[in-house]
């Protein structure tokens, strides 16, 4: 395995890689290698990483919630047969 040295990482890029490396619970050498495979197609990024970035726009249901809509929709999955004859 190689390793590689950057030199000259600016301030802002260097917080917001710190930043995201405390919020997975990573070391900052595994954020940066994670970055880099997702970057490059190498390994698939998780959309639900980008959950907080779009909650106030379309919302997130809790589990119960989720489960309390699926639960009073659950009429809307039955065909009935005899409508369509």
């Amino acid at each position: 395995m190689k390793s590689i040295t950057i030199h000259g990482l600016e301030d802002p890029l260097d917080a917001r890689i710190r930043k995201k490396a405390s919020q997975q619970g990573l070391s900052l050498n595994k954020t940066i290698k994670k970055l880099l495979s997702e970057s490059l197609g190498l390994e698939p990024s998780h959309p639900r990483d980008n959950i907080e970035t779009f909650a106030d726009l379309c919302g997130v249901w809790t589990r119960e919630e989720a489960a309390a809509f699926n639960q009073s929709t659950e009429d809307f999955t039955k065909v009935d047969l005899e409508d369509w004859e």
